[in-house]
Parts: structure tokens; sequence; C-alpha cells
């Protein structure tokens, strides 16, 4: 894209909203701005058998990669971004019936793009996808698509985000369009793959509360038709006041939604405690709460599952290296941890493949599943199912 605001995902549209476009322009995800660059093998894969192939790539004309050893097991995904799922294909074909320009109209060299050369880079490319989606078929697809591909793994139910008020300020879709579409394919995905997806839209940190407010009444309103929750990302490091999406919670609340926002990904163990002026269903991330024993214990007493996806946090440098992840230290304090992609498609990876990583942290696929049971936001009859599968599964206790 040749015009300046254009880099940003600014469109003629967001014009009327100036203000609001500015605040939220570097908002669209949580990841910190300190991206070191200086050592080539972090940019890599985390998952270990990908560890001397380079940088992490797209799987372009080739389905998902597959997980062996652990696709027979099920499973339960609680973090996943909508956004973040499509694969570099689909974008294309989105872009084109769309009318919107990538940076590569082929998927070879569309592909080649998901190997990051930087973080600003990755920052790009999350853009690319979230500014593609345009129409309420691109949404309904999108969940359809990711549901298609979590049934191959063995997944069971997925809770998804997506960020509407980006896409509403900057590109003018209508909520109705963004919200019909991801609702009309949750039940497409039930009928299709017998995959239970259920949905919550994001506030972004930093962004104007009365944004904020607007999407969590949006999400109220569709409360009967698969959202059941609010969400909050974007750049932890400018969360800002976080009293400030008060009204914005109390909203999702009162509406019977559940509350489950980013917080120590990036923003490390302040930006724990401030969300917790909400008492949270769970916390997206969450693993900074490593370092401080005293809040990984208000966590167990609090039984807040963390919705951690180990690739990601290797591939946005809040960990350094697998070996360093802290799921260790999390699963011995006892706080319970749910494994999730964040965004497959940009980090190359499946679900399948982050179970076992996780297990070779320590936490088991029974572990994993159960955490996934505990943390999620479904109604008592779908948790009972996924208990009954789980018990199938594992047996009555999870390692």
């Amino acid at each position: 894209m040749a015009r300046a605001d254009a880099e940003h995902g600014i469109r003629p549209f967001a014009r009327l909203f100036k203000d609001a476009a500015e605040q939220l322009r570097n908002a669209d995800k949580g990841f910190r701005h300190e991206f070191h660059t200086s050592d080539s093998s972090r940019s890599r894969s985390a998952h270990p058998d990908r560890l001397a192939e380079g940088p992490s790539g797209g799987s372009g004309d080739a389905p998902p990669p597959r997980s062996r050893p652990s696709d027979p097991y099920p499973k339960i995904e609680l973090h996943v971004h909508l956004e973040g799922t499509i694969r570099p294909r689909t974008l294309l074909d989105m872009a084109r019936r769309n009318g919107v320009v990538l940076p590569a109209d082929n998927v070879e060299a569309l592909s080649e793009m998901y190997q990051y050369r930087d973080f600003d880079h990755f920052l790009e490319m999350w853009r690319t996808t979230t500014g593609t989606m345009r129409t309420e078929d691109d949404f309904r697809q999108a969940v359809i698509d990711y549901a298609r591909e979590a049934k191959s793994h063995g997944v069971e139910y997925v809770e998804t985000t997506f960020s509407p008020i980006n896409r509403n300020k900057w590109d003018g879709i209508p909520y109705p369009a963004m919200f019909n579409g991801v609702a009309d394919g949750i039940t497409a995905a039930a009928e299709r793959y017998g995959v239970t997806v259920r949905a919550m839209p994001s506030m972004i940190w930093g962004g104007p509360p009365d944004l904020a407010e607007e999407c969590a009444k949006w999400a109220v309103r569709y409360r009967e038709r698969g959202i059941v929750g609010l969400d909050a990302s974007g750049n932890e490091l400018g969360r800002g006041d976080v009293s400030q999406f008060d009204r914005a919670v109390a909203i999702a609340r009162d509406g019977g939604l559940g509350i489950v926002p980013h917080a120590g990904e990036a923003g490390g163990i302040d930006a724990i405690r401030e969300v917790l002026r909400w008492n949270p269903d769970g916390l997206q991330h969450g693993i900074a709460a490593a370092g401080d024993p005293a809040l990984m214990a208000e966590l167990v007493d609090r039984g807040t599952v963390l919705r951690v996806t180990p690739t990601s946090n290797v591939g946005t440098r809040v960990v350094a290296d697998i070996a360093e992840h802290p799921l260790p230290r999390l699963r011995e304090a006892g706080v319970r941890c749910s494994i999730g992609t964040d965004d497959p498609a940009l980090f190359n990876t499946t679900l399948g493949q982050e179970y076992e990583l996780a297990e070779q942290l320590g936490i088991s696929p029974a572990s994993a599943y159960q955490a996934g049971v505990d943390g999620a936001l479904c109604d008592d009859a779908v948790r009972q199912q996924l208990q009954e599968v789980g018990e199938a599964a594992f047996g009555d206790h999870p390692a």
C-alpha cells in the first residue's frame, strides 16, 4: 500500500473517526516493541522439530501441519485469534474478492512473508490479515475453516477472539456483519464438523473507553448466538489506566458474559494485578505470574485458568526460548493452564503441536484438556459433555 496512512490500515471511512483511529493504530496485538534480532535463532519456530529449519513460515498450498503423537487425544482450545487462523491461500481469496491489494499476489510469495524479518514485519502481516476481512461471509468462513482444521487435531471445543473495533472504525464494517458472520460460522461449525465454537470480541488496550463500551453492548446482543465473553487485547505496555474499561466490563457482566482479558504477556506482573479488579474468568497468557509466587498463589485461590500459547510466546520474544518457558513453574505452583495457538497461521503451528510442546514442559494432554473444561465460558450442558469426553479419553483423574 503506497499511501502513508494506508500502511496503518486507516482507510477513507476512518477519517470520520480520526482521533479514535490514531489511538488504535498500533494496538492490534499485545506484543512488546523490544523485539531483539541479534540472535537469529530466536526468529525460528518454537517447535523443537523445526528449530533448525530457519524462520517460521506459513503453510502456503500445503495443508496445515499435523502433529502425530497427540492427534488421537481430544483437545480444547481457549486462546486463538480468529484473524490469526487465516492461511495464505484463503487470505489471497479474500483479498481478491474484496478488492484488497496485498503485498504479494500468489501463495508462495505470500508464504515467504510469513518468515518474519523482525517484530514490525510480524505486525505488518497481522494488519494485512485483519484488514483483508471485510464481509460477513469472511468472518463466517474464518470460523468454519478453523473448525475444520481444529477437528483434524482432535479439538472438541474452541473459544476464539476477534477484533471488531478496528475493523469498524478503520474499514467501516458494520458490527452486525462481523457478529452475524461469526455467529453463523459457529452454527455451521457444529453442523459440519461437530466442533463447538464460542467467541468473544476484544476491547483494545489504550483505546477510547466509549468504543470498548460499544463493543461490549454488541457482544451482549449476541449472547444467545455463541458470544460468551469480552476480551481486552492490544499493546499491554500502552494499556493506561485499566479502570477506564470498568464500564465496558460491567456492561458485559450485566449481560451475562465472562471476562477474559489479555494480561501478563508483555505487560508483566502489574498487568495481571491490574485486571484482577474485574475478577476475570480467566487470563489470556498470564505467564508473567510465574515471576511472583504470591501472585501465583492468588491465581490458584481464585481458580483462575491461564490460556497459554507456547510457540507464540517465543515468537514474540516474551520468552527467549522454549526451554525457558514458565509453564513448569506455573504447574509446580498449582496454576491451571490450558493450551492454545494464539495465531496458528502466523506462527505456523497447530493445537496438536502446542499440546506436544506443553507435554514436554510438564503439562500432560489430560491436564491441558481438564483446564480447558474448567476454564471454558460454555454453558453447563456443553461443559458436562466435554467432561464426559475427557473422562472417556483420560480417566477420572487428569495427570
